[in-house]
């Protein structure tokens, strides 16, 4: 593409693309080839004040807009996803670089909450006791909070915002996306997709840009709760920084997620739910499954799993065929590559070496293959810090009960699974371990949209997560309110100067 050609992502403020005056700009890069497909700007802080004010400003009629009047909105968006799964998932692949089939379901389960939000209608009820004292009724309301803003991370870039605007605004909030400087155009894509659906102007208005444009958006008066989801560092100083000025935050962070894998366990399902949730996306979700710990005479089956890994296909993620898909960056493969060496350089053994990965016709492509590690200690770099490439940690105990002791022990705690033909096991499991999102014969235990995100620990700031009866709850305020009627002949009676209601 000529450099004339290359276009320049927009803002996306009261219902139109706004070309930025910013000065700094960002070449976005399809990670397979290092080709400049976008250039993004890193927005001015009038361009974000331009956005918040215009929120605020629409907040007071939206807010009023009728119940059935935003499900029929969100109905509408609902219909125009499901019709633009292809065109998003190519967006995702070029920017992101994971595979169109991988990308496919991205857009799949971020639709699944757009799908829930269409049932605000009774999502947002409050409740009521009539009669909670003589001819005094007390009801609760659940009101929208004002203006929003969701920041994310570069590794799902249509999955994440779903996990925050839909819900929030269809709970008659104004909101604020920001989405990764390093695949946005997909992110934007969906946001014209909701203004199409009927979201009146400023409902929804997109900034770009980088940590600055973040903190603007943690500091800025007139927002009132930020959701953000990405690595541990950055959320951790998101939520404080909201937090500290007064807004409600939440922050779903990092990870290290383990999978146990009993000697009960069928095999083959086991061997290949474990590949695919630690290499799918090159190893850069959140959820992946990266340290797996076999129990007892399961340590037998390693061979099987190195040999299996080998048989996996790295590509551009436009080739349907492929596996694995470049990293995002050069930076993010350079990284994962360093924490391979440091790996071994501190006594792991390295089963399969995915580093130096060529892929014919792709030589600038940022491509590791999978990794896996034997002999993995928990002081280890590659084990306390969340690799984010396709690296498997390979460790071996001889009783659930040391598994389940090994994972708690860990300060993290997103998801675990365990993979196994005992029910007795897996309630045993369920019950003991300390991480909020458990799959039982399921790799990576993301819930569907009605249920919520419920990491815990390390992984999570806040004490409420997105999706399901959480979400309603961050992006709402309870007001309670006690009525009492008199009718017009009604005598006053004596004073009551005590607290009670009669």
């Amino acid at each position: 593409m000529s450099q004339a050609n290359i276009p320049n992502i927009p803002l996306f403020i009261n219902g139109k693309h706004v070309q930025s005056t910013s000065t700094e700009w960002r070449d976005v890069l399809n990670p397979a080839t290092q080709e400049v497909v976008a250039r993004v700007p890193f927005a001015t802080a009038d361009e974000v004040n331009a956005a918040v004010a215009n929120a605020k400003e629409t907040f007071r009629t939206w807010r009023n807009t009728s119940l059935a009047q935003r499900m029929r909105i969100m109905l509408k968006f609902q219909q125009l996803l499901r019709e633009n799964i292809a065109p998003l998932a190519e967006l995702i692949t070029r920017e992101h670089g994971k595979t169109l089939p991988d990308a496919e379901g991205e857009v799949m389960r971020g639709l699944e909450v757009v799908e829930h939000a269409c049932s605000i209608t009774s999502l947002q009820l409050g409740e009521l006791a009539e009669n909670a004292a003589t001819g005094v009724d007390v009801y609760t309301i659940n009101q929208p909070l004002g203006v929003g803003a969701g920041i994310t991370a570069f590794n799902f870039p249509v999955m994440l915002p779903c996990f925050m605007f839909p819900i929030s605004v269809a709970c008659g909030n104004t909101f604020i996306l920001k989405p990764s400087e390093q695949d946005p155009s997909s992110s934007l894509f969906l946001v014209e997709l909701a203004n199409k659906a009927g979201l009146p102007p400023g409902v929804l208005n997109v900034v770009h840009g980088g940590p600055d444009v973040a903190n603007m958006i943690c500091d800025h008066p007139d927002i009132k709760a930020v959701s953000f989801i990405g690595s541990t560092n950055v959320g951790t100083h998101i939520y404080r920084r909201a937090t500290e000025s007064g807004k409600r935050a939440q922050s779903m962070m990092g990870a290290k997620n383990h999978c146990i894998v009993l000697p009960d366990a069928n095999k083959d399902q086991a061997i290949n739910n474990l590949l695919g949730a630690a290499f799918g996306a090159a190893g850069q979700r959140c959820m992946a499954n990266s340290v797996v710990v076999l129990v007892g005479a399961t340590k037998e089956w390693i061979p099987e799993i190195v040999a299996r890994s080998k048989t996996l296909k790295i590509g551009p993620g436009s080739d349907r065929e492929a596996d694995l898909g470049p990293m995002v960056s050069k930076a993010a493969k350079a990284r994962t590559e360093r924490l391979i060496g440091t790996g071994v350089e501190q006594g792991a053994k390295l089963l399969l070496d995915g580093r130096n990965c060529k892929v014919d016709g792709y030589p600038e492509g940022n491509f590791v293959g999978p990794c896996i590690f034997t002999g993995v200690k928990t002081e280890m770099d590659i084990y306390q810090q969340e690799i984010f490439g396709p690296a498997m940690c390979i460790v071996e105990v001889e009783t659930l009960d040391e598994a389940i002791a090994f994972i708690n022990a860990n300060p993290n705690g997103n998801g675990t699974s365990i993979f196994t033909s005992s029910g007795w096991s897996a309630r045993k499991f369920q019950n003991e371990i300390d991480v909020g999102q458990v799959g039982i014969n399921v790799p990576i235990p993301v819930p569907v949209a009605y249920f919520s995100f419920t990491g815990s620990r390390a992984s999570k700031l806040g004490d409420l997560g997105p999706n399901g009866k959480q979400a309603v709850q961050f992006w709402t305020q309870t007001k309670t309110v006690t009525a009492r009627w008199f009718a017009p002949d009604d005598q006053a009676g004596k004073i009551n100067t005590t607290i009670s209601l009669k």
